[in-house]
């Protein structure tokens, strides 16, 4: 299985940058390659992707600094993103990705979605960085 962990470091502080990425209301705001949109049905979070519409939720814990992304066709078949923010000397932080390519995601697509996380980094800089 191939992976690719991916990191941005930030100006924003720890909790700031956290709070934004552990609120499943803000993925449209920054995953724009991966989320077109998000909707609730039937109480659980739905992504609509390139690829057509999946579950999808987040396990967070503030104190970690651990954003778990979860998402798939059923609760059986989901796949797992993990993510970290961690915080660094001077106030800056950092968002730590990891993308696997899991059974199913062809090389091409596995290497679609990991550069379109370099596009969404940028969003994610425009949220939470002082102006």
């Amino acid at each position: 299985m191939n992976s690719r962990t991916s990191v941005l470091v930030h100006s924003a502080p720890r909790d700031r940058l956290f709070a934004f990425l552990a609120d499943i209301n803000n993925l449209p705001k920054w995953a724009t390659a991966f989320c077109r949109a998000l909707k609730t049905v039937g109480g659980e979070h739905r992504v609509v992707t390139p690829e057509g519409e999946i579950i999808f939720r987040i396990d967070a814990d503030p104190r970690s600094g651990t954003i778990d992304m979860y998402g798939g066709p059923s609760e059986d078949r989901l796949a797992y993103w993990p993510a970290r923010v961690v915080a660094l000397p001077g106030g800056s932080s950092a968002f730590i990705f990891t993308n696997f390519q899991w059974p199913g995601v062809t090389d091409d697509a596995f290497v679609r979605q990991c550069d379109g996380l370099a596009h969404e980094f940028v969003n994610i800089r425009r949220f939470v960085e002082p102006d």
